[in-house]
C-alpha cells in the first residue's frame, strides 16, 4: 500500500465514524417513536398515573430503567467498530443492578416477611413478561439493521447491547402501566422479559452482524 493509499484508507474511516453514529441515532428516534406510537394507541399510562408519581415505589421503577436504557446504548454505540470496547461502559451498565439491589434491600427492611412473595409475585407478571418484549421487538430490528453497517469486534455482544438498549427503551414506557411498584416484583420479572430481547439480539448479531 503507498502512502497516498493509506491516506485515502484513514479519511475513508474518518468519514465512516460519523456516518454510523448518524445512522444509529436515527434508528434511536425512530425506536422510540414506534415504542410511543405503540404504548399510547394500545396500552396507556396507569388509571393512577397521577398518585404513582408521588410514591417512592413508582419513581424508583424509573431510576433503575432509564438508566438501563441510556448505559445500553451508549455501550452499543462503543461496540461497533472492530477496534473498540466496552471501557468505562462495562462499570457503568453494572450501576442499573446495583441501584435495584438497594431498592430490594430497602423493600426487606420495610416490609414483613410475609408479604416478600406476595409482592414479588404481582399481578401483572404476565404483562411485564410480555409487554416489554412485544414492545422491544421492533426498536431491536431497527437496532440491527443500523449496526449491519458498522463492524464491531463482538457481533454477538453488540447484537446483545442492541437487545438490553430496546429492553431499556421499552420497561420505560411499560413502568407507567405496571402497577406493580415493589422491587421485588421489578428484580424477579423486568429481568426475566429484557432477557428474551438480549437473547434475540445476541443470536442476531451473530447472524447478521459478523464480518
Amino acid at each position: 500500500m503507498t502512502t497516498e493509499e493509506l491516506i485515502r484508507a484513514l479519511t475513508a474511516d474518518g468519514q465512516a465514524e460519523p456516518t454510523m453514529n448518524m445512522r444509529l441515532q436515527t434508528s434511536l428516534l425512530a425506536s422510540t417513536a414506534l415504542v410511543a406510537l405503540l404504548f399510547f394507541t394500545e396500552i396507556g399510562f396507569r388509571e393512577d398515573i397521577v398518585s404513582a408519581l408521588r410514591t417512592v415505589r413508582f419513581l424508583f421503577k424509573f431510576v433503575v430503567v432509564v438508566p438501563l436504557a441510556v448505559f445500553a446504548i451508549g455501550a452499543m454505540f462503543q461496540t461497533t467498530s472492530p477496534v473498540s470496547t466496552l471501557g468505562g461502559w462495562r462499570r457503568m451498565l453494572w450501576l442499573p443492578a446495583f441501584l435495584l439491589a438497594a431498592g430490594v434491600l430497602a423493600e426487606f427492611v420495610a416490609v414483613p416477611s410475609s408479604q416478600w412473595m406476595t409482592r414479588a409475585i404481582g399481578s401483572n407478571s404476565v404483562n411485564c413478561m410480555t409487554i416489554i418484549p412485544a414492545l422491544g421487538i421492533g426498536p431491536l430490528m431497527i437496532m440491527i439493521l443500523a449496526l449491519r453497517h458498522g463492524a464491531p469486534a463482538n457481533a454477538g455482544l453488540n447484537g446483545a447491547l442492541a437487545g438490553l438498549a430496546a429492553s431499556g427503551i421499552a420497561a420505560t414506557f411499560y413502568a407507567t402501566n405496571c402497577f406493580d411498584d415493589s422491587p421485588l416484583f421489578v428484580v424477579t420479572w423486568y429481568p426475566l422479559a429484557t432477557s428474551v430481547l438480549v437473547s434475540i439480539g445476541y443470536v442476531a448479531g451473530l447472524r447478521y452482524l459478523s464480518w
